[in-house]
């Protein structure tokens, strides 16, 4: 593995000037639901309202001002689009995103909004990838995947090294996984600072890559996912899968009207905005899929950036 927590560590030094530590909160409500004590950290109250803010002010920081001449390009469904945006405009380097054509409007607003150029293109993984790779041959500017990259993932992982650092021994440390880059960060954090504690991923089953890639040993790409959880829409990485073979106990997969109802008691017994792919580990747990009795589980709230005249309720 390229990525080590030694990694992780250089990158929260890196990027503190630039991120929010998020706070985590509780539920007594919620905690009596699924018979567990649950600690939310809140990368909904991050820049750029998610957790990519970590990953790309880290790979942003790290590049070289000759790498950054000619201006970056990622492709991203919104959260990556807006955190490289934002590492960028602290740079003052040129961003160009390439986002799918049915990327919900606030996204895309906030990534205009922070100053980057967006490219639509069809909502395919493959679509995204020709259409960066095109820009790329025009500009010659450098291509910054969204969570395949060694640095992104070492600046995902800062949440989780937070949130470990902030509040109790966890037993379990869940998250969702799409592309793996802060299931991969999480990991290394967790099974470097607390050994015993498992690292469980979470995905919708009607985009169940991650699970069936876990289970096989080999990826297996995402085709014709289908979801409310945008945001984990991508095939798994290769970086990330390997670190995923290695450090992460089980993937489970969650039903969509339990994504809702997951995402609607945080909302409503906690009072914070989340996005679909934020209450998928919880919606995990509300199917009672785990033996939870007596256990402590931190549980990343990865984002709130939902497009609130479409929320599904």
């Amino acid at each position: 593995m390229s990525v080590t927590y030694q990694d992780i560590c250089q990158a929260h030094e890196r990027i503190k000037p630039f991120i929010h530590r998020t706070p985590i909160l509780t539920s007594r409500i919620i905690n009596e639901l699924v018979g567990a004590e649950l600690y939310f950290k809140c990368e909904n109250f991050q820049k750029g309202g998610a957790f990519k803010a970590r990953g790309a002010f880290n790979a942003v920081h790290s590049l070289s001002q000759d790498q950054l001449t000619k201006g970056l390009v990622t492709h991203s469904s919104g959260n990556h689009a807006a955190a490289l945006a934002l590492a960028c405009a602290s740079r003052k380097a040129k961003a160009t995103v390439v986002m799918p054509s049915n990327s919900p409007t606030p996204k895309k607003l906030a990534v205009a909004g922070y100053g980057a150029t967006i490219v639509e293109c069809e909502p395919t993984l493959a679509a995204r990838e020709a259409t960066a790779n095109k820009i790329l041959d025009e500009t010659q500017g450098t291509f910054l995947h969204p969570y395949d990259n060694d640095q992104v993932i070492a600046g995902q992982g800062t949440a989780a090294k937070e949130m470990i650092e902030d509040g109790p021994a966890f037993d379990i440390v869940m998250c969702p996984v799409g592309g793996g880059g802060l299931l991969a960060g999480t990991a290394i954090s967790v099974k470097e600072l607390l050994p015993h504690a498992k690292v469980i991923a979470a995905e919708p089953l009607g985009a169940d890559d991650a699970k069936r890639s876990f289970d096989a040993g080999h990826i297996i790409p995402q085709v014709q996912a289908k979801t409310i959880a945008d945001g984990l829409l991508t095939s798994v990485g290769e970086r990330n899968f390997a670190i995923m073979q290695d450090k992460v106990d089980e993937v489970l997969t969650v039903k969509e009207e339990n994504i809702i109802k997951a995402m609607r008691l945080i909302w409503q017994h906690m009072k914070v905005v989340i996005e679909p792919s934020s209450a998928v580990p919880l919606a995990c747990l509300l199917e009672h899929k785990l033996d939870l009795s007596g256990k402590k589980v931190g549980i990343i709230l990865t984002g709130g950036n939902v497009d609130l005249e479409k929320l599904p309720w």
